[in-house]
């Protein structure tokens, strides 16, 4: 695209632009959200035409990045742009073009972090849909205690060979490449010895295996890495400096957990109102139980504030700059409010959210139940709430570590 004009102007422009070319069998279907889209990826199974056809629309104008530079497939544009391009997109009810952790997480930092020939290896093809990424942080014994990631990466030459194993690396049944860290120095202290390494997942040795959670179905999976070897070109930053590209990157990944949690104003308010009307047979007027109602008005004050806050953050953030311990709020704020959302609903369900299939139980419920099952997770994925009461207080309040 030319230099972004004025943002009504703006407006104006993508809006005809949206309604002359966006798919029809595309419009109404999408909130948008951060993960509303297509993954693409060289494993992914076969799409609507019309999906694909819409990625190719929104690349050939650098709008599947629209904030990212023009050299490497972005648009260019800036926060204020992106955020009307993404909001015209929500009122058409139309999905973003590519989603995943390609944007999210690993572009971002290789855009901050990463060699020119990184960039321009990995950024484009995120852009076109081509790469699906997966995150490989996370060890049985380096969950929380991130920094005693085990994996080891050993030099050969002009490659590392890698060994060991990561866990809850999310879609990596799906995933093209990882991007893991590694221990490369075992007699360093435990953040000065770890290295950022980009991983083709094809490389004879990776092997991914699906772990199933009690929802019933499970985007996670363990990684086995035996005899992995890995071109030395592939560190992100400097060999025995990847805590500080990791710690980066979980900024991202918080945001995005935050991002993608907090819905839209109004609309888990909305849905819980249907689900009381439905579960207490009040089609209309104000719901019979006062303490529901309370609860249900409770939600959506959270919801608001939590929509403004983002906003807010999102001020601080016009000059381009990472994410910031600010991040832990909106990680803990936004999973702690979903579960409380779907706690509420469970109690609005009753006996009626114990099904587990639709065999003689509402659809939506058994859903919904599924949904709440798999939410408990959301405070332990990407840090746990204690890790990032821990963050708060030590960086954003500034208080002592008690020792």
């Amino acid at each position: 695209m030319s230099e972004a004009p004025p943002l009504t102007e703006f407006r104006d422009e993508i809006r005809a632009w949206l309604e002359a070319n966006a798919p029809a069998s595309l419009r109404g279907t999408s909130p948008c959200g951060p993960f509303d889209g297509y993954w693409g990826g060289k494993k992914h199974p076969p799409v609507d035409p019309d999906v694909l056809r819409w990625r190719d629309l929104c690349l050939e104008r650098g709008l599947t990045a629209p904030t990212w530079p023009k050299a490497y497939g972005g648009a260019g544009l800036d926060r204020d742009h992106a955020v009307v391009f993404y909001e015209e997109l929500r009122a058409m009810g139309l999905p973003r073009p590519v989603v995943g952790f390609g944007f999210a997480m690993i572009g971002p930092t290789l855009l901050e972090f990463g060699n020119e020939a990184q960039k321009r290896e990995h950024l484009p093809r995120i852009c076109a849909g081509e790469i699906r990424w997966c995150q490989g942080y996370s060890e049985p014994n380096a969950g929380s205690d991130l920094a005693n990631v085990q994996m080891r990466a050993v030099r050969d030459g002009d490659h590392f060979v890698v060994d060991g194993q990561k866990v809850w690396t999310s879609h990596a049944d799906k995933s093209d490449w990882i991007f893991c860290l590694v221990r490369t120095d075992p007699t360093a202290k435990k953040q000065r010895g770890i290295s950022f390494l980009l991983v083709d997942m094809d490389t004879p040795g990776v092997t991914p295996r699906e772990i199933e959670l009690i929802s019933g179905s499970s985007p996670f999976c363990e990684t086995f890495f035996e005899g992995v070897r890995v071109p030395l070109g592939n560190v992100v930053g400097e060999v025995n400096s990847g805590w500080t590209v990791a710690k980066a990157l979980l900024g991202h990944e918080r945001s995005m957990i935050g991002q993608s949690i907090g819905r839209a104003p109004g609309s888990g308010q909305r849905e819980l109102v249907a689900k009381a009307r439905h579960h207490l047979g009040a089609a209309e007027g104000p719901l019979p139980d006062p303490l529901l109602r309370d609860a249900i008005a409770h939600n959506g004050m959270d919801e608001e504030a939590f929509q403004l806050t983002l906003a807010r953050l999102a001020q601080t953030r016009e000059a381009g700059a990472s994410p910031g311990s600010e991040s832990s709020i909106l990680k803990i704020a936004a999973t702690e409010m979903k579960q409380r959302r779907y706690t509420l609903g469970m109690r609005i369900a009753g006996e009626e959210g114990l099904g587990w299939t639709d065999d003689g139980f509402d659809a939506q419920d058994v859903d919904f139940t599924r949904g709440w099952l798999r939410s408990r997770a959301n405070t332990i994925e990407g840090g746990s709430s204690e890790i990032q009461l821990n963050i708060i207080a030590k960086r954003v309040l500034g208080l002592p570590d008690g020792k």
